[in-house]
């Protein structure tokens, strides 16, 4: 077994950090199927297997279903098991995430987020973790290969806290993040180890001297009961995940909350969103404070179970905000953009809202754009100003 002695800075791409992430935990069980773009996680781990750098047992399974279903079986049986996909493989696979949250096995899901056929593409955007926000699975978005790599760590610990006990999916942009390379503060071997302790299964299928059964036949005598406990398990989890970030920080140095408020707090106009697009964001937001422009940004870094009231105190003082989803929702409102603006349902000081859609398929999304967002907030004085969905970067439609 490999081993990394010292905390050091590597040059790696968000793929290459999740997969180094899992070396660092070397579950017992990895199910992988290629779907692109997140073929360089399973490429890269396969090395590590390859090269004895772990004990993990690969499996190379024929779909993403099948991966998934490996998965269910092995965490079911009382080990630590692990997998990754992107897009259509994670709409493969949605069956048996259903599956995975209803028996509230602790899997860990690195998912590169890309667009959903038809028509088909391979960029990204978060139509695919979109698809299963409400699967009773953990979802956090990451910005950068940094927060790929601490949330994997992070993700692992909250799954398994038996408060918890809820499949987690991680997630980052597809290519964007996926294949662009970054220096990485990666941890020691040891202190990996020791922040994510030893695996305890809570009701093992091997542990034949206290027998359980999974996948029982559940009728309407108990399903209610134990969909409300999966219910109870996301309540849970913004308690425990509080206090994991906390120790996190004592470990590495790296303060992670439920969302990052950047130069929010006397901000009068603002950004909320999810992903990479924080960090261009984030560049915009400089430049118009060097204009004493009070702009600011909401970055959602946990999506489910969704942080209501801390997103409803960190955006209570902003008079105008944009929220900017990178999914579309035909006939309805997108999905962070319905949240928020429920949280602010009825509030008489509720910040006036403008929904947008960007990034489909890849579309880029650069500096230009967003100041361009923040300057159409600055200039709208009336709320009915600030109604309808606006689309990012979208073709003027033709006449033809």
């Amino acid at each position: 077994m490999s081993s990394t002695k010292k905390t050091s800075y590597r040059a790696l791409s968000g793929a290459e950090a999740a997969a180094e992430a899992m070396r660092q935990i070397n579950p017992e069980v990895v199910a992988v199927y290629p779907i692109t773009p997140q073929t360089p996680i399973i490429e890269t781990f396969a090395r590590f297997v390859a090269n004895g750098k772990v004990d993990t047992s690969l499996i190379n399974a024929e779909s993403e279903h099948s991966a998934m279903s490996a998965v269910v079986g092995a965490s079911a049986a009382g080990v630590r098991a692990m997998t990754a996909t992107s897009s259509q493989g994670l709409a493969y696979m949605a069956e048996v995430c259903y599956i995975a949250s209803g028996l509230r096995l602790p899997i860990v899901m690195a998912v590169v987020n890309r667009a959903l056929s038809a028509p088909l593409n391979i960029h990204g955007d978060q139509s695919d973790a979109m698809m299963l926000r409400d699967s009773g699975w953990i979802q956090l978005f990451s910005e950068n290969a940094q927060e790929v790599y601490d949330n994997t760590l992070i993700a692992l610990r909250l799954a398994e806290n038996k408060k918890v006990l809820a499949p987690a999916m991680v997630m980052q942009d597809g290519f964007t993040t996926s294949h662009a390379v970054q220096n990485v503060l990666t941890l020691s071997d040891e202190k990996v180890k020791k922040f994510i302790g030893e695996y305890k299964p809570l009701y093992p299928l091997l542990d034949i001297r206290h027998p359980v059964t999974y996948g029982a036949l559940d009728l309407f005598d108990y399903y209610f009961e134990h969909k409300r406990q999966q219910v109870e398990a996301m309540e849970n989890a913004l308690k425990v995940l509080k206090l994991i970030d906390r120790e996190f920080f004592s470990v590495s140095g790296r303060e992670y909350s439920f969302v990052e408020e950047y130069r929010l707090k006397d901000a009068d106009i603002a950004i909320a969103l999810m992903g990479a697009t924080a960090g261009t964001a984030k560049t915009v937001v400089d430049k118009l404070r060097n204009k004493r422009i009070k702009a600011g940004l909401l970055k959602i870094r946990l999506f489910r179970p969704f942080p209501a009231e801390i997103i409803k105190r960190a955006l209570s003082r902003v008079k105008k905000l944009a929220i900017l989803d990178k999914a579309i929702a035909p006939g309805a409102r997108a999905a962070i953009a319905n949240e928020i603006r429920a949280i602010f349902a009825g509030e008489k000081n509720a910040p006036k809202i403008q929904d947008y859609i960007y990034g489909l398929g890849g579309r880029d999304i650069g500096p230009d754009d967003i100041g361009k967002v923040y300057k159409d907030l600055a200039k709208a004085k009336r709320i009915g100003e600030l109604k309808k969905v606006r689309y990012i970067g979208l073709r003027a439609r033709s006449s033809h």
